[in-house]
């Protein structure tokens, strides 16, 4: 019998290829990280898919489907022209860095480094990667909120970190004091705090930003604070910004971006605030995850900032606006729902439509009804917890959003009941 040795096996005459014990073993050996196996894809970006699948109307990625200020749009075809299209520095254009550095000032009170303490990113995603790839340790414990916002789940496992979850009660969306307290321990290297928070619309206050800030002082903990949704606010609410209380000046990283304020997430600019010592840290591992935010785009990103402050009073006129218009399309849909305080988001409790879980609802709404939204258990870690719930978002044109009403109001026929928004 004629035989070939190969360093994989045997090639036997009649039989074929007989592999080695070694080469089924290490077939046998998964082709992914343990890591990249304990998430899954965003549910989010899938819902936009299926939504563009089914034609439907999209309520559920966030982000705007109107212009941005046309300021901008000047600005990013000028920084084009003018040749602002190879690499910037790593961690930021200068010019963009000086007004990041202007408006924090103006609209914190806060003096930043521009030099040593801002390190511009590929939008706030890449800008929480990096702070927590460059500060936490594997085996560390990260606190995270829950609902959460998807990404950081994900961002604690990429570090080899243990998620501990401290739980946000409806319907105010408040958290247990003793159950926070009891969060932190010895193996407690960081928290993450969203405020506006997504998906809850909550904006945590004054009081209970000390209480945490207190914590993280007695246990030496950093706070990665995720602001983005800082002006879009709801009822008087007011942004606290973690980075400004007392004590908090060496232990927290603020995260944001151009991307809700500006309309521009497709633009991919986002900002790191940190002390000098954990700016180095985080520049380095910036570095090497992405060498840096598109030029031109960072350039226009000056004239975002540079928007006089009476640009934002209009934004939160619009958004209070597009939030009244949401609300009213639940209320005359049938379908309860949490008002939100900040961002631009709505969580609402489909438990009174019989559906078994949130996705088994969302999956009906953007096949039959034409309108895509988030199931709720992408912001759970057990996903029974959220299967009452789904999210809506609202920062569109009226026309969008009367195009979703026509659609939804279908949903007492489809749904064969009647019901009493809360």
């Amino acid at each position: 019998m004629a035989e070939i040795v190969y360093n994989a096996g045997v090639l036997v005459e009649g039989k074929g290829f007989i592999m080695t014990a070694e080469l089924v073993n290490l077939l046998n050996r998964t082709r992914t990280s343990k890591k990249a196996d304990a998430f899954t894809e965003s549910v989010i970006r899938e819902m936009s898919r299926l939504a563009s699948k089914h034609k439907a109307t999209n309520l559920a990625q966030g982000f705007p489907d109107f212009p941005c200020p046309q300021a901008l749009k000047d600005a990013a075809s000028k920084a084009i022209f003018d040749d602002i299209n190879q690499y910037p520095i790593t961690w930021g254009d200068k010019a963009l860095r000086d007004a990041i550095a202007r408006k924090t000032k103006w609209h914190l009170g806060m003096d930043v480094d521009p030099e040593t303490q801002i390190t511009v990113t590929c939008g706030a995603t890449e800008a929480m990667a990096s702070a927590m790839l460059s500060i936490v340790d594997p085996g560390d414990e990260v606190i995270v909120f829950e609902p959460y916002y998807e990404n950081y789940g994900p961002d604690s496992i990429l570090c080899g970190a243990v998620p501990r979850y401290v739980t946000l009660h409806p319907p105010e969306w408040s958290f247990n004091r003793e159950e926070m307290t009891a969060a932190f321990n010895n193996k407690t290297r960081a928290i993450i705090i969203n405020t506006p928070n997504n998906p809850t619309g909550k904006v945590f206050d004054r009081e209970e930003l000390t209480f945490i800030a207190e914590l993280c002082q007695k246990w030496g903990v950093i706070c990665f604070t995720d602001e983005i949704y800082e002006h879009i606010l709801y009822d008087g609410e007011k942004h606290v910004a973690m980075h400004t209380l007392p004590g908090m000046e060496d232990l927290c990283v603020t995260v944001n971006a151009l991307s809700k304020t500006y309309s521009v997430t497709g633009w991919r600019v986002g900002w790191i605030l940190a002390s000098v010592e954990m700016t180095g840290a985080i520049r380095k591992v910036h570095d090497f995850l992405t060498v840096g935010a598109p030029a031109p785009l960072q350039r226009a990103g000056v004239a975002a900032l540079d928007l006089p402050q009476s640009y934002y009073k209009e934004l939160a006129v619009t958004y209070t606006e597009k939030r009244k218009t949401m609300l009213g399309i639940l209320d005359e849909t049938g379908i309860p729902y949490f008002t939100p305080k900040g961002a631009y988001y709505v969580l609402t409790d489909i438990s009174g439509f019989g559906y078994e879980t949130d996705v088994a609802f969302a999956e009906f709404l953007v096949k039959d009804i034409g309108v895509a939204v988030v199931p709720g258990s992408s912001f759970f870690r057990n996903k029974a917890d959220g299967h009452k719930y789904v999210r809506f978002c609202f920062s569109k044109t009226p026309e969008t959003l009367e195009i979703a009403r026509q659609k939804l109001l279908k949903l007492r026929e489809c749904v064969g009941q009647t019901l009493t928004p809360h």
